[in-house]
């Protein structure tokens, strides 16, 4: 989290800002409260994007379907203005980090029952967002919030959005849609696009969990290597266990009608019992230093909800913003989420750091 700089608003609608949580594709990402005391994430979208109605007309319909989307595996959507001179969606807030950030730098590679209940969440969560009539298209370690309680998927249908402007593969503003060591070989080909393309990334971020690598390498060697990769040859499941590699490699496999059903996921991933009502885990799955680890980002939560008006995050008094929100400079960094330096910023538009926060919230665009 970042303090509110000179050029951040004040306040979105209805929500008091309290700091910045990232940047992406789509625009920034701020920890806000409404005025009713609950702490959310609102995502302001990049102005450039805001002046295509290509793009407005699409971020409308997502944010409709998105707002079906149950919130039990993830950041439900409360509240958006896709009509403003700059639009913005409101999601709640997941108190964890993202996947990326605990594999890449808080604790490395999870163990095999911790990667199976992470993948029977992110099949619950995906069967939630498809039966809204999403495709993710982005599912990603950086996309995915580990909480104490389960795992949390964001930002489902941003890239959907995005898709609008795209020109060759990349945004006009310069984003990939998509990540390339995530993406399946369907999007590298620019096929069709259907829910087994997120059954392929599923496989990729289970790969990743349990072994801290990229199932087809990372793009130092360049995206278009990568994506080749992706597209023709096999996996490097070296190292995970045999029975997660055998799920992993049917959900990396080329031919979209050749990949596990959700179901059978959750099937195969024996944690059934594990998940309680509500999308939450009936005992500990995480291992003692993440749960550790959690209570701290709690922690730090609470030092930030109560910012000083020095803190440039603006009085409680302050009334909503009228007319358009003042714009800030979004320039999307560079993603980080375990794809290598070759990896393309952000489609659905957090960085690992911002995810957390807008977990709960960085829903659908």
């Amino acid at each position: 989290m970042e303090k509110l700089g000179p050029g951040d608003p004040q306040r979105i609608g209805a929500y008091r800002l309290l700091a910045r949580l990232g940047a992406g594709g789509m625009g920034h990402v701020y920890l806000a409260r409404s005025d009713r005391g609950r702490t959310v994430a609102v995502k302001l979208v990049r102005e450039e994007l805001a002046e295509q109605e290509e793009f407005r007309s699409r971020f409308r319909q997502e944010v409709q379907a998105a707002r079906r989307v149950g919130g039990a595996w993830t950041a439900p959507v409360l509240d958006a203005d896709t009509e403003a001179t700059i639009p913005w969606l409101a999601t709640g807030y997941v108190a964890g980090p993202s996947l990326q950030s605990v594999i890449s730098r808080d604790h490395g590679p999870l163990p095999e029952r911790s990667v199976k209940i992470l993948g029977a969440g992110l099949a619950n969560a995906l069967k939630d967002i498809h039966a809204a009539g999403l495709i993710h298209r982005d599912l990603k370690p950086s996309n995915v919030l580990v909480t104490i309680d389960g795992p949390r998927v964001i930002d489902f249908g941003i890239a959907r959005a995005l898709e609008t402007v795209t020109d060759g593969g990349l945004t006009r503003t310069g984003a990939l849609v998509g990540s390339p060591g995530f993406m399946a070989p369907e999007q590298v080909r620019g096929d069709r696009i259907t829910p087994a393309c997120d059954v392929f990334c599923l496989g990729s971020v289970l790969a990743y969990a349990a072994s801290g690598a990229l199932p087809f390498g990372t793009a130092n060697s360049g995206v278009h290597a990568l994506m080749f990769r992706i597209a023709q040859e096999e996996p490097d499941l070296e190292g995970l266990p045999e029975e997660l590699a055998e799920l992993v490699g049917d959900c990396l496999r080329k031919n979209p009608a050749d990949r596990p059903t959700l179901e059978q996921v959750l099937e195969r991933t024996g944690a059934q019992d594990t998940l309680g009502d509500g999308g939450r885990t009936r005992d500990p799955w995480l291992p003692g230093a993440l749960v550790a680890q959690l209570g701290r980002h709690a922690v730090q939560l609470l030092d930030t909800e109560n910012p000083d008006e020095e803190s440039g995050a603006g009085g409680a008094d302050a009334g909503p913003a009228k007319g358009p929100v003042p714009p800030v400079p979004l320039t999307p960094p560079e993603d980080p989420s375990a794809g290598g330096e070759g990896d393309a910023p952000k489609a659905a538009g957090t960085d690992a750091a911002a995810s957390a926060a807008a977990g709960s919230g960085a829903a659908p665009a």
